[in-house]
């Protein structure tokens, strides 16, 4: 790969990025966990305990539909703060005792409303402050770091919820959302919004008409979205299937999340890793399979951690994801990706709870995970369909190969539907 992590260090504004994001995701680890485990204990609810913990993602489909033209025109570094900001004083607010659980739900669907703004803001500025070349490795890095980071936090959160109570849990989220937001104002410099106009409904919807436009773009957000959110679902019923022992199910994921990333971002050369998308989608469901077995904690651990390694097909959808758009929408692409990839997740909770309040979660688990492979398997299908009906390429002796029947133009709007 042209561009190294080290070199990624050594570029303006990219360190204060990641480590203010480091911050912000060990804050969500940590305050996740304490949140599920706070509302289970309270309600022994299978799907309220989902929802505490995922129930944020089902509020970013408000985000994209009304607020995610906001991505490339309000300022990157006023923006993030004041996000993490707003995550730590209402954390601590969760972490006040008495709250019914219903409120407490509410408060999480505010912040995941305030959240859809934050990934394409995040991610649209990482595409601005590197390189062309440099995108790809820089999101590598970042998963990788996620990675770490819930390893990191899902352990210490499941040793702190044996210590201390879920609310000692949430003020230390507080803390480390605070932390974020101090780093990001700090870090980062005052860049100006990447495109002019002001943020308004008629944008976001605008933008997202052009970007679902295309034939090609919308099979890849649908692949980064429904196979992604269904197996989320699994993760989401790690509390109840294992009340004692989340923290370690959680953590064997996010080792497998890495892997996959570390494997996809450095080792895989770029002709290989563009066909592992949909390989790596079926290695993301399959294992969760055996839950069906109702397997004891270690190898349900093992099979959460396999599993895991499928996540690194993102990576490779992105890649095409930004292939595919002009760059002065690349913050609004990248935002419609990560809002709804996490409302999916949402959904994805939302149902695994709801099977799992009429059956088991073993059961809910094994129904999501066919479900993703379902979907990857229509997806490819489709994808495979939609190349295979484009027009034959002719050789033009004035331009080089184009496409018969069809005008040139970028890159980004070859295939448009």
């Amino acid at each position: 790969m042209a561009t190294s992590y080290r070199s990624l260090f050594r570029t303006p504004e990219f360190t204060p990025l990641f480590l203010g994001s480091a911050a912000q995701n060990a804050a969500g680890t940590v305050g996740g966990l304490a949140l599920g485990t706070l509302v289970y204990r309270a309600t022994g609810s299978p799907l309220l305990s989902a929802l505490s913990m995922f129930g944020p993602s089902l509020a970013q489909v408000l985000g994209a539909t009304f607020l995610l033209s906001g991505a490339d025109r309000l300022p990157p570094r006023t923006t993030l703060a004041a996000i993490s900001l707003a995550f730590a004083v209402t954390t601590a607010g969760m972490a006040l005792p008495g709250l019914p659980a219903g409120a407490l739900l509410t408060v999480v669907l505010l912040l995941g409303l305030v959240a859809s703004l934050g990934g394409g803001v995040r991610w649209g500025l990482l595409n601005e402050i590197l390189a062309k070349d440099g995108y790809l490795p820089g999101r590598s890095l970042f998963n990788m770091m996620s990675g770490l980071v819930q390893i990191a936090g899902y352990a210490t959160g499941g040793a702190l919820l044996a210590t201390v109570s879920p609310r000692a849990c949430l003020l230390l989220a507080a803390a480390l959302y605070l932390t974020s937001a101090v780093v990001l104002r700090l870090g980062l410099t005052a860049r100006p919004p990447r495109s002019a106009g002001r943020p308004s409904v008629a944008a976001t919807w605008r933008t997202n008409a052009v970007l679902w436009s295309s034939r090609p773009r919308r099979l890849t957000y649908l692949g980064l979205w429904l196979p992604n959110g269904l197996v989320v679902g699994c993760e989401s019923l790690y509390v109840s299937y294992a009340p004692d022992s989340a923290g370690t199910l959680f953590a064997c994921a996010a080792l497998g999340m890495l892997a996959g990333d570390v494997t996809v971002g450095r080792l895989l050369p770029p002709a290989v890793r563009s066909r592992m998308a949909t390989p790596l989608l079926l290695l993301l469901a399959a294992p969760y399979l055996v839950f069906a077995l109702h397997p004891p904690l270690a190898p349900a651990a093992g099979c959460a951690a396999v599993a895991s390694v499928g996540f690194g097909a993102s990576l490779v959808q992105q890649e095409r994801l930004m292939k595919l758009t002009p760059d002065e929408l690349s913050g609004h692409a990248l935002g419609l990706h990560s809002a709804g990839m996490l409302t999916m997740q949402g959904v994805g909770a939302a149902l695994a709870g709801s099977v799992a309040q009429l059956a088991s979660p073993a059961d809910a688990m094994t129904l999501m995970a066919g479900a993703s492979l379902a979907v990857t398997l229509l997806l490819a299908a489709a994808d495979r369909q939609g190349r295979s009906a484009l027009p034959p390429v002719r050789t033009d002796v004035t331009s080089g190969p184009v496409r018969s029947g069809s005008r040139r133009g970028p890159r980004h709007g070859a295939g448009s539907a």
